[in-house]
């Protein structure tokens, strides 16, 4: 059974977009049955040029990538979410739909690198890449499968920690 994550965050056009194309990436890279969607409680419209530059310059395809709102994955035809992340503080916050399947939600927090200076931006975008894909290869690590809903909170709430 295929595990599906969705990763929320207010705009759905820089951490949660990065996030959803690390983990989608590490895991075809390590044959790991992830599917990993993004999306937004207010959607930008379009995934910011910084993420899309970032995931480019470490080999991850971006092919069809684009701004959701969470509406798409709340419907009875969205695919059944097993985890839900929330990577920014305000969609952490904020009143999420009901997700059929009630999967276990954590909050990933990552600063704003669209919030960087002007000249720094990039840099800040990668950065971010890098910690987002650091907390997705210790999510694949896991033995999704084999665990309880409670085993799963728990491990993902330690991943959050360090």
């Amino acid at each position: 059974m295929t595990t599906n994550v969705l990763i929320l965050c207010t705009h759905n056009s820089a951490r949660s977009a990065l996030a959803e194309g690390m983990l989608n990436h590490w895991a075809g890279k390590l044959d790991k049955n992830v599917r990993a969607f993004s999306a937004g409680s207010m959607p930008s419209g379009r995934i910011n040029p910084y993420a899309l530059t970032a995931l480019a310059n470490a080999g991850v395809d971006t092919t069809g990538m684009r701004s959701k709102s969470w509406d798409e994955f709340a419907g009875s035809n969205a695919p059944e979410m097993q985890i839900v992340i929330t990577v920014c503080d305000s969609a952490a916050a904020e009143q999420c739909p009901y997700w059929p399947g009630s999967p276990v939600k954590v909050h990933w927090g990552y600063a704003d690198p669209s919030n960087a200076p002007e000249g720094q931006k990039a840099q800040a975008f990668e950065l971010t890449r890098q910690a987002i894909g650091y907390r997705m290869l210790q999510l694949l690590a896991l033995p999704l499968g084999a665990m309880s809903q409670s085993e799963l909170q728990v491990a993902l709430s330690a991943i959050s920690k360090g």
